[in-house]
């Protein structure tokens, strides 16, 4: 059996004087963080006997209290799910997900996405196997509150939909301690894919429902939010696919809206198909979604789309510069530092099929050619290299992270920062 390392980092800012001083480039690179060593999650093998663990989320509510969830075996084709936290820059030991046994009968979990609002307040959600090894997947939610993770519990309301026994929260963002927003996936009573959200408002999880106006959409049965983000309690936005069409909603003031197709997408959108991977909130009504859709000739291109105060424009392609090669691209990751000023990442393949990572900013709303992440192709000797994950705190000072193979063919891990 393949053996898989839950590995985390620790991130280290130095602050230096001289603000407003044209700095270094060794002043710029500490500005830019220094990275720490990687450490297997503490605690993690003494409960992964099965030799297979996998961290699948990691949010940080302030620097160096972060918490991060996934999965590990225990048993021959037994799956749980854990939590780790981390307080004032220090990793705690991994646990089972308090409560999760008792949900997980069928004895097969996992965690699929994990945000903090706060320091010590931070929410994960994932699926659980009810009632045996063929029993149907339920979906849950987990919240810490002040550094102690409280019991899992099942979506409230979601048992109601999920008559086809097919659930999991897939995305979760928290705005602040207790205040958060999840979505996902269930399965109809037909076995058709729907799409669900459900809302924490101080600290108590409220009925899941089905994305309004998902159904409109959802011809082909296969509904489902991909990503939520929330930029302040009741106000986030959500974005999916459902029936081949990538759709974005906005809650607002606590109240969901009517998911929308994304405007000029049909323009775009040759192939038939193409979903929202990723959506990000600086402000309420100021978000950014990036996802995928069908260029022509089974290749795949990057699209995003702005929202501003409240209203969303109209998709565009995300086009590269030499030696960018836009043959086939998708887009995993957006982020945006303020309004307006965002990042995307992904990866973009050749017609030989090597893949190259790319980041691509918007500065005052204008976005600007992706690029080959700079230094890259050193790295990537064996032709394969991707951009998984964006996050920018501020306006131009974003970080991302990915992977590449290196000349052995072996999958290596690389950073990169950017700042103003």
């Amino acid at each position: 059996m393949r053996h898989y390392f839950a590995l985390v980092a620790v991130a280290v800012a130095l602050l230096l004087p001289g603000a407003g001083v044209a700095a270094t480039p060794a002043a710029a690179d500490a500005l830019a963080g220094i990275w720490g060593t990687a450490e297997e999650v503490p605690g993690l093998a003494a409960l992964d006997h099965g030799g297979s663990a996998d961290l699948r989320g990691v949010s940080c509510g302030a620097a160096g209290n972060c918490a991060a969830g996934g999965s590990y075996t225990y048993g021959s084709g037994h799956q749980q799910a854990f939590v780790a936290s981390q307080a004032n820059g220090t990793w705690g030991s991994a646990q089972q997900v308090p409560g999760l046994a008792a949900l997980d009968t069928g004895r097969f979990a996992g965690i699929y996405a994990v945000s903090c609002g706060a320091a010590g307040s931070c929410a994960a959600g994932g699926y659980f196997h009810q009632s045996s090894s063929t029993g149907p997947f339920q979906a849950f939610v987990v919240s810490e509150k002040k550094g102690t993770w409280g019991s899992a519990q099942q979506v409230p309301g979601l048992a109601a939909l999920n008559t086809g026994g097919g659930a999991a929260v897939l995305s979760v963002s928290c705005a602040s301690a207790g205040n958060c927003s999840a979505g996902g996936v269930y399965r109809d009573s037909v076995g058709r894919e729907q799409a669900f959200v459900v809302s924490e408002k101080k600290g108590t999880w409220g009925t899941a429902r089905q994305v309004p106006g998902s159904a409109a959409l959802n011809q082909r049965g296969d509904a489902y939010v991909s990503s939520v983000s929330c930029a302040g309690g009741g106000n986030c936005a959500a974005g999916g696919k459902a029936g081949g069409h990538p759709y974005v909603v906005n809650q607002v003031t606590g109240t969901w809206g009517s998911a929308q197709v994304v405007p000029g997408i049909a323009a775009l959108n040759h192939g038939g198909t193409a979903e929202v991977d990723a959506v990000s909130c600086a402000a309420a009504g100021n978000c950014l979604a990036g996802g995928t859709y069908g260029h022509n000739m089974g290749q795949l291109a990057a699209f995003v789309a702005t929202e501003t105060n409240g209203t969303w424009g109209t998709a565009q392609q995300i086009r590269g510069t030499a030696p960018l090669n836009t043959f086939n691209s998708e887009l995993y990751s957006v982020s945006c530092g303020a309004a307006g000023n965002c990042a995307a990442a992904g990866s973009s393949a050749d017609s030989s099929g090597h893949t190259q990572a790319f980041v691509a900013n918007q500065a005052n709303s204008r976005w600007h050619a992706a690029q080959e992440v700079p230094g890259i192709a050193a790295l990537n000797q064996g032709g394969n290299a991707w951009t998984q994950s964006a996050s920018c705190p501020a306006a131009g000072n974003c970080s991302a992270g990915g992977g590449y193979t290196d000349s052995s063919g072996h999958t290596q891990a690389f950073v990169v920062s950017e700042t103003t």
